[in-house]
């Protein structure tokens, strides 16, 4: 029989861990105005040649804020890289929801479709990571949930 994958667990940590790795792979090329270039150039290529729409021509603001996008995802993802913790895994669930639903406004507002592959991955991530917080809820309410790496205690107070 196998044990539901729950926050507590080793094997949630390396989910949290490979959404780290998925992450800084592909935000990497958003750091820098000269990588966004590349990579702004690639996703357009590759959106106009699978008939999903390309990119409209980068300007500075979009360039700031996929920089500033960029710079902060990498830092996130190397924390949860080095120091993967359950609360990590919550805590980017969220984001991913978060950045699911912009995704999500911004097709129902006619960009490119290639952003269909981004959203999807988003959200599969989200699910993964949140689903175990939900049934360990479920399943015992009051139960606390250790951080290994401290010791410190993550109760139903702390969720």
């Amino acid at each position: 029989m196998s044990r539901p994958l729950t926050p507590a667990r080793p094997a949630y940590l390396r989910v949290v861990r490979a959404s780290a790795w998925y992450d800084l792979a592909i935000t990497a090329g958003f750091a820098t105005p000269w990588t966004y270039t590349l990579v702004h150039g690639a996703l357009s290529a590759l959106g106009d040649s699978l008939g999903l729409g390309v990119l409209p021509a980068p300007d500075p603001w979009q360039t700031l804020y996929a920089n500033l996008m960029g710079s902060v995802v990498i830092v996130w993802a190397v924390l949860r890289i080095v120091r993967p913790l359950p609360v990590h895994g919550l805590l980017d669930g969220i984001a991913r929801v978060l950045f699911s639903s912009w995704m999500a406004y911004a097709l129902a507002h006619g960009v490119s479709r290639i952003l269909w592959l981004f959203l999807t991955v988003e959200t599969a991530w989200g699910i993964v990571q949140l689903l175990p917080w939900r049934a360990a809820a479920h399943t015992d309410p009051a139960a606390d949930h250790t951080l290994p790496s401290d010791g410190r205690r993550l109760g139903a107070a702390g969720r």
